[in-house]
């Protein structure tokens, strides 16, 4: 049983659970939440009921179930209107303008009539898409239409079991404190979800505007003014999938835009559809979530392999090589990426950013390119905002990314964009083509010139309320107890981002985050994750192959090392 459960008395959970099914909108969830006061079930009701599902690194994200710690209509309609609220306290003159979008998971449409009636009912106006639509694509409205504020109901990559609420201020990226707090206060002073009013047939309603295909239209053209290619783009195949998410139809579309029409789809996968029939897992970094679409691949002998998360926010590239197709890491297509932008920019004072858990490799290309570099917190919200103090101060947006897949092309889009990151790789491939040569030969490339630097990391899920509380004890004693060595390599010096926020720039707050320098060697970094129960350790070591005849050898050799310290490191803090 949870420690948790045993710390609040069952006529506890039953008062709290009997005053939240009072003012929950929704029979089923309510029927849900009685079923569980009815057959006793004490562990599950804790964990539906001890505290609140609050705002982490993408606004709320969670199960969706009954109760105050998941994901459902009451909590999407108090979160709305404690949103609504701030807006309204913080807009002068007219009404604030909010867009709203969603995904194709079975639950996003129900929330999204919720978050436009609220938002009606409190007198703001909304611009909504319709039909699911791109994460990337609503974020990019916030600025075009300019919005004061946007949501979008997605999960992005997490479990069928799972939605999300992902909130984006009027500068165009996601929430930052100390936004985030008032808002999480605001939604605090809400009242029962049952007396929130809401406008139910919003479709008509003089503050509701339906947004169409002239907003992507405009989004095409705004990311042809940030692309670097040849002069003429060479033939080659690509397959792709959009793994049932909805960037199907807009990453062809993007692609065809910018001349690269020879895309073969995996049919099976194209169609926006939110139960995942064919993947145990939407999330493209996962074993086997590719695997139709190399099939496709090898049977129309393609050139590249392009894939999205389901909200399209994401990026997976897959290469052919003698053993197959392989999957570039996050990190390779983001210095990838980076080199090739850099390179081919004609912006003064280029500014490229990247997450602090993220291969610093890309810091020592940016010294190369003469560009400016900077690390934030994990999240383009942090990202983002690195890169808009950057260019207050004179530098020009060219490129961000993190490690988790996610990379952010020019000034369009203040976030992760994985549609204009899939033309940009597209480019990318027809320069090596033009060149004569493969992307793994420019990787090679890039390796002898800046040493190679290697990533590797390991989750580890801790589920539930227990789950919470070992994370905490984990990141308190890393901080209180580091090791001295693992696997006879010194630990040089530890960094405790919880601490010492005040020497460091804004994007660089204090957070739940502990570096192990390696000294030249590399590094160890440990966080929790802001939207999934679990804890994330990461590794990089750089090695000089400059004079290296077997590069493929001197990876495997440097990722072999670099997984034994993260073993190390698990068993140190008893993580197994």
């Amino acid at each position: 049983m949870s420690r948790y459960a045993l710390l609040v008395t069952w006529d506890e959970l039953v008062i709290a659970a009997q005053i939240w099914i009072e003012g929950d909108p929704d029979p089923q969830t309510r029927s849900e939440l009685q079923e569980l006061i009815n057959t006793g079930d004490r562990e599950e009701l804790a964990e539906r009921m001890a505290g609140t599902l609050e705002f982490g690194t993408s606004g709320l994200r969670g199960e969706v179930a009954a109760g105050s710690r998941r994901m459902n209509r009451a909590v999407v309609i108090r979160s709305t209107r404690g949103l609504a609220d701030y807006l309204l306290s913080n807009t002068v003159g007219n009404p604030p303008c909010v867009v709203v979008g969603r995904d194709a998971r079975p639950t996003s449409e129900a929330f999204m009539r919720d978050v436009i009636g609220v938002f009606l009912a409190a007198g703001l106006t909304v611009e909504y898409f319709p039909e699911p639509i791109p994460t990337p694509i609503v974020a990019y409205a916030t600025l075009s239409r300019g919005a004061h504020a946007a949501v979008v109901i997605t999960a992005s990559h997490n479990p069928l079991s799972d939605n999300g609420y992902k909130v984006y201020g009027a500068n165009g990226a996601q929430i930052i404190p100390p936004s985030d707090r008032y808002i999480a206060e605001a939604i605090a002073a809400v009242g029962p979800a049952i007396d929130v009013p809401r406008v139910e047939d919003f479709e008509e309603h003089e503050r509701s505007r339906v947004l169409d295909d002239a907003v992507f239209d405009r989004y095409l053209g705004d990311m042809e003014l940030t692309r670097v290619r040849p002069v003429a783009v060479p033939s080659f195949k690509i397959a792709y999938t959009p793994l049932h998410g909805v960037g199907g139809k807009y990453v062809v579309a993007a692609l065809a835009h910018a001349g690269y029409v020879d895309v073969h789809l995996a049919g099976a996968q194209f169609d926006p559809d939110g139960t995942f029939p064919t993947v145990r897992f939407p999330n493209p970094e996962e074993p086997g979530a590719l695997n139709l679409v190399y099939d496709l691949a090898s049977r129309v002998d393609a050139d590249l392999v392009i894939a999205n998360d389901p909200d399209a926010d994401r990026l997976a590239i897959g290469l052919p090589s003698e053993y197959g197709w392989s999957a570039l890491t996050g990190n390779q297509i983001g210095v990838l990426l980076a080199d090739h932008l850099l390179e081919n920019t004609k912006v003064e004072n280029p500014v490229v950013v990247s997450s602090v858990v993220s291969s610093p490799m890309l810091g020592v290309i940016a010294a190369f390119r003469r560009a400016r570099f900077a690390q934030s917190l994990t999240g383009f919200k942090w990202i983002w905002n690195a890169g808009l103090e950057l260019e207050s101060a004179g530098g020009t947006f060219v490129f961000g990314y993190e490690e988790a897949l996610g990379y952010s092309i020019g000034r369009a889009v203040h976030d992760k964009d994985g549609i204009s990151a899939a033309v940009a790789f597209a480019d990318l491939v027809a320069a090596c083509v033009v060149e004569g040569m493969t992307v793994a030969d420019r990787l090679e490339a890039l390796y002898r010139k800046h040493a190679l630097w290697v990533s590797s990391q390991a989750n580890v899920v801790c589920p539930g309320l227990d789950g919470a509380s070992k994370i905490e004890v984990v990141m308190n004693q890393i901080t209180m107890d580091p090791p001295q060595s693992l696997s006879g390599v010194e630990i040089t010096s530890v960094i405790d981002y919880s601490v010492g926020a005040e020497t460091r720039p804004r994007y660089l707050p204090a957070a739940k985050l502990v570096e192990l320098e390696l000294g030249e060697l590399g590094r160890l970094l440990i966080r929790p994750s802001g939207t999934e129960p679990k804890l994330k350790i990461y590794g990089d070591l750089q090695s000089d192959v400059s004079k290296v005849a077997d590069m493929r050898s001197a990876e495997k050799k440097l990722l072999d090392r670099i997984d034994k310290l993260i073993s190390d490191l698990i068993d140190y803090l008893r993580l197994d």
